[in-house]
């Protein structure tokens, strides 16, 4: 099993939608990118940590390619947004690919390339290397799921 990450916004339809896809195992909603341990939802909201709300994804790259994953990032949100989607505005649902390692950071600045040719406006998603991650309360995990949002 490997690990990526990926923010894109509030988190609850962005791990919903990972966790939909064959070859996911996990899919977990959380905070990082900031420079606060332990942060709560009330801190990152308040902008006193620097985290993004993201998503960290557990997958089995026999099943699914991580190219397949970046894939998927770019059509759950809308990277030409800085700081903000649809309604939600401030740096916590800022657009970021968090890299474990120079393989996917690679991969990433070669799909991020590879989507601007999409975008009338230029991608502001950020790529950097992924530091702690830090699961995001309990009642977050799973959100749609637990509220009956969504279909499976």
């Amino acid at each position: 099993m490997e690990k990526a990450t990926f923010a894109a916004g509030c988190f609850w339809g962005v791990e919903h939608e990972f966790r939909k896809m064959k070859g996911v195992e996990d899919a977990v909603s959380g905070y990082t990118g900031g420079q606060h341990d332990e942060p709560t939802y009330q801190e990152v909201c308040g902008h006193q940590t620097g985290h993004a709300e993201a998503v960290e994804v557990t997958y089995d790259p026999e099943q699914i390619s991580y190219d397949e994953l970046l894939e998927a990032f770019w059509k759950l949100h809308d990277p030409t947004t800085l700081n903000r989607q649809g309604p939600d505005v401030g740096d916590q649902y800022r657009s970021a690919v968090f890299t474990h390692g120079p393989e996917q950071e690679a991969a990433a600045m070669a799909s991020k390339e590879k989507a601007q040719e999409r975008f009338g406006n230029a991608v502001v998603t950020e790529v950097e290397a992924a530091e702690k991650f830090w699961p995001a309360e309990d009642y977050h995990q799973r959100y749609f799921e637990k509220r009956g949002i969504g279909g499976h």
